[in-house]
């Protein structure tokens, strides 16, 4: 059953936010111990100097994903009956059915919302905000938890270095909820994929679901594959397509935004994609550092850290920005 339902032209606010990480640090130096790689080597390249790792053996996406959303709610200062969904963007669901948003929302007591997952790999949140935000503009829901959750441990294959060393397990959720100030929430959201990529980076799970131009990939099977060369020319262009289209239809400039919230795939990507627009580095927020890659969980992480920290000023707009596999990438610009 759904809350009151806003009635005429509404805008949209965030009512708080929530993050998890498990406990265990995965360090550069026990990926040396593990493999042919150093510290160095992986900092370097991807400016990944530690992840945190689930106990895949008692602990699961759903473990994270709830955790993050409990903590939301508090943040939120609201009851769980009163979610009207639950939305959970993952690719690492334990299950496919039930989805992890159902199991989450009968853990938390939201009896009254509707839930689902939704799969856009590493642009999973922004996609799934994007949704929920559009779904509350058009009456159809009052208060919605929009999650990005991750347990990437579960996908890897630790024989390989290639790929392990990128990826950590962590979940963010964003509470949102209709405000009688039609000005405040997403101003300009864009989605877009392009499915004729898919095999630079996917899971395959049967013998049949590998390309034949990849047919010697010593990556297990159930477990990620990537080609990183491609991933990384897309994610360059992509990066910086997608930020140029956001603020030459919202004419914002960088100095106008309070942040940039870029998902966390690589030093790299995201320093050449802010030296390319003139983006201050105190506006893009960097925490690869100390989660690695977390697929979807990574904006919405960095949301939280910012959101607790009060970097997403009152009446300043943020962006943020997001690509992954699929191949996929979206962007989501808010007023505050």
């Amino acid at each position: 059953m759904m809350g009151q339902l806003p009635s005429g032209a509404c805008g949209v606010r965030i009512l708080g936010t929530g993050s998890a990480v498990p406990d265990r640090r995965l360090t550069n130096d026990d990926f040396a111990r593990m493999m042919d790689t150093s510290d160095e080597w992986i900092t370097q390249r991807t400016g990944i100097r530690e992840r945190r790792v689930l106990d895949l053996r008692t602990e699961g996406c759903s473990t994270l994903a709830q955790r993050a959303l409990e903590r939301a709610i508090e943040g939120a200062g609201i009851k769980a009956e009163e979610l009207d969904f639950v939305i959970v963007a993952t690719v690492t669901m334990e299950m496919t059915c039930p989805s992890v948003a159902c199991r989450i929302a009968g853990a938390v007591g939201a009896k009254n919302a509707a839930a689902f997952d939704l799969g856009a790999a590493c642009s999973g949140f922004v996609y799934a905000l994007n949704t929920a935000e559009a779904m509350i503009r058009a009456g159809r829901a009052r208060t919605i938890a929009v999650l990005g959750a991750e347990a990437m441990s579960s996908i890897l294959d630790y024989t390989d270095r290639s790929v392990s060393i990128l990826f950590g397990d962590a979940a963010g959720c964003a509470i949102i909820q209709a405000d009688p100030d039609p000005t405040k929430g997403c101003i300009y959201q864009h989605m877009g994929a392009d499915g004729s990529g898919w095999h630079a980076l996917y899971i395959p799970r049967r013998e049949s679901d590998v390309p034949a131009e990849d047919a010697d990939n010593p990556i297990r099977l159930g477990s990620l594959r990537m080609n990183g060369k491609e991933v990384f020319r897309f994610a360059v262009t992509k990066f910086k397509e997608v930020m140029e289209d956001a603020f030459k239809k919202t004419s914002l400039t960088p100095d106008d935004v309070s942040q940039v919230i870029c998902h966390q795939s690589n030093i790299r990507i995201i320093d050449a994609a802010r030296e390319k627009l003139g983006i201050d580095s105190s506006k893009i927020y960097v925490n690869i550092d100390r989660y690695g890659n977390s697929s979807a969980g990574s904006v919405p992480l960095c949301l939280d850290e910012l959101w607790r920290a009060g970097k997403i000023t009152k009446g300043k707009p943020f962006m943020m920005v997001a690509f992954g596999g699929g191949l996929t990438w979206a962007s989501s610009v808010w007023n505050t």
